[in-house]
């Protein structure tokens, strides 16, 4: 079944994490992507373990279902075919830092010329504009520079990394979100426009609400470990046995009762001191050692059980075995598997994006270096055999 994208050819030019996202998810919803790799080793991230039969699994989970064509954009004649490319393209995408595809005779200006239809996404640390732009960055440092890491962690600790990539995958989630709002307003207009996305302008779009409390209070947000900032109870809870998540949601007001009585606690029901949830956030120093004592009195089954039954959001602390092997996780079909370029298969985390009629699907292996590089040219370009290898 074809996806929503079916019909958009994608120029991919980027490299480890950020650009790729976005092009995976793009190639997830059907788009054709042609990655475009320098004939010595291609992306980089093909030389990142593990590795599964020789192959780089980090690149297998990124690079799912496109195409790789080796040209050496420094050399002429990888130029003049890259070039012809952009001409059969609807999207370019590049995370190069700014000035290396000017310098590279393919910036957007030069770019536009040869397909003016074009969206030329550019993905970098600090963007085409201001001060930092021609400074590189990696996902750390983004994340410590957007105040990310400031805010992680518990109260008077170190500073702690979050367990994900959230400088890059913002990027690459903002960066295909820019695409597809650049394609829709090209049915209107018939013109292309170039796409400047930041990895530390992402960062402070995902901050949003320890900004809006900065500037409503001028206070200075810091880490509060797994609890919530305005709303209480909203943490990890260690129980007899293990631990849960409890969330109260936050005008709720039919869930404090249950949950004191579940606790057996009903003295607190009527404590003007946590009549809500911003109060109870206000005197959390005072509450949180009650609740605290409450759960450690239950196993981890017995407190799911019954704040489900009292319908107060809830679940497990679960790890990654535990994610991969749960029910819910299985019936949205959200892991798969797609064939290993030396045989056999391998597990992929599956798109969440469930469309009714036009699904989002992984649609094959990580190509191998170069692949596509002979059908892809001569589809496209009409190339024949006589024509010199571009990966010579």
């Amino acid at each position: 079944m074809a996806g929503p994208l079916e019909g958009i050819r994608v120029l991919d030019l980027t490299r480890v994490l950020a650009g790729p996202y976005a092009t995976m998810v793009l190639c997830d919803l059907g788009a054709e992507v042609i990655k475009v790799e320098r004939p010595d080793g291609g992306d980089m991230a093909r030389g990142t373990g593990p590795f599964i039969d020789g192959e780089s699994s980090y690149f297998l989970s990124l690079n799912r279902g496109k195409k790789s064509v080796i040209l050496d954009l420094k050399d002429e004649q990888g130029k003049r075919l890259f070039l012809e490319l952009v001409k059969k393209c609807d999207v370019l995408v590049e995370n190069f830092v700014p000035g290396v595809m000017d310098r590279l005779g393919v910036g957007y200006e030069v770019v536009k010329e040869h397909n003016p239809r074009i969206i030329y996404a550019s993905v970098s640390g600090f963007g085409q504009t201001g001060p930092y732009t021609k400074r590189p960055a990696l996902d750390i440092i983004v994340q410590g520079m957007g105040g990310m890491i400031s805010i992680t962690g518990e109260p008077g600790g170190p500073p702690i990394r979050p367990g994900a990539s959230l400088g890059d995958i913002a990027a690459g989630l903002f960066t295909a979100v820019g695409i597809l709002a650049a394609l829709h307003e090209r049915e209107r207009s018939g013109q292309g426009q170039m796409l400047d996305v930041a990895m530390l302008d992402c960062q402070l779009a995902l901050l949003e609400n320890a900004f809006a409390r900065y500037f409503a209070t001028g206070q200075v947000p810091g880490p509060i470990g797994t609890r919530h900032p305005v709303t209480t109870p909203f943490q990890v809870y260690e129980t007899s046995d293990g631990q849960i998540t409890v969330a109260f949601v936050g005008g709720a007001k039919d869930q404090w009762p249950l949950f004191c009585a579940l606790l057996d606690r009903v003295d607190l029901i009527d404590d003007e001191r946590f009549q809500n949830s911003w109060s109870r956030t206000q005197h959390y120093d005072e509450l949180n050692p009650m609740i605290v004592e409450g759960m450690k009195k239950k196993t981890s089954g017995q407190w799911l059980k019954e704040l489900e039954e009292a319908r107060i959001p809830c679940g497990p602390v679960n790890d990654i075995i535990q994610v991969a092997q749960d029910p819910q996780v299985r019936a949205r079909d959200m892991i798969t598997e797609v064939p290993h370029p030396k045989g056999g298969k391998v597990k992929v985390v599956n798109s969440p994006i469930k469309l009714s009629r036009t699904p989002a699907l992984v649609k094959g292996p990580a190509p191998g270096h170069g692949a596509h590089t002979k059908a892809v040219l001569e589809e496209l370009l009409g190339l024949d055999n006589d024509v010199t290898d571009p990966s010579s």
